[in-house]
């Protein structure tokens, strides 16, 4: 099981910073939100700011931090199955311009809504389930179409 830990930096129009994937072992080329797995002993709003840090160049407080939720998978991926839990995290303030650094080729906004066609396939319905839907816990589960989401 997988710990991942992923950063919704939002601007004032409400569109959502996404990092083209570079050098990587897993979905190189695709548009996706900053993040990655947490170390082992490391806390998750500590992860979340690191890979925020590294991948985009972006300060981000802890303390102006929202959790967005949890989405678990258990899915097929590109190598065979592949379990885990996304921690999604929402972040309005953030000191720094966005570059592109680690495993990155490239920086941009988007709005929630209309996301690259060449972003991670899950990435536009566990948006819209966390950010747009106010969604706590969502999955994705082999052979179930979209998002499952729990209300509440």
């Amino acid at each position: 099981m997988t710990l991942v830990v992923w950063l919704v930096v939002r601007d004032t129009s409400g569109r959502v910073l996404l990092g083209r994937r570079s050098g990587t072992t897993f979905a190189d080329g695709l548009w996706n939100l900053p993040g990655g797995a947490v170390e082992p002993g490391e806390a998750l709003q500590d992860a979340v700011t690191r890979e925020a840090r590294e991948e985009v160049g972006l300060q981000v407080h802890p303390a102006a931090l929202r959790s967005l939720g949890v989405s678990r998978y258990d899915i097929v991926g590109l190598g065979g199955p592949v379990a885990g839990v996304d921690f999604l995290f929402l972040a309005d303030t953030w000191e720094g311009e966005p570059v592109p650094l680690d495993k990155t080729s490239e920086v941009g906004w988007f709005a929630p809504g209309a996301l690259p066609t060449d972003c991670l396939p899950w990435l536009p319905g566990v948006l819209r389930a966390h950010l747009l839907d106010s969604v706590r816990l969502s999955e994705q589960l082999a052979g179930v179409e979209g998002v499952r989401v729990f209300p509440g």
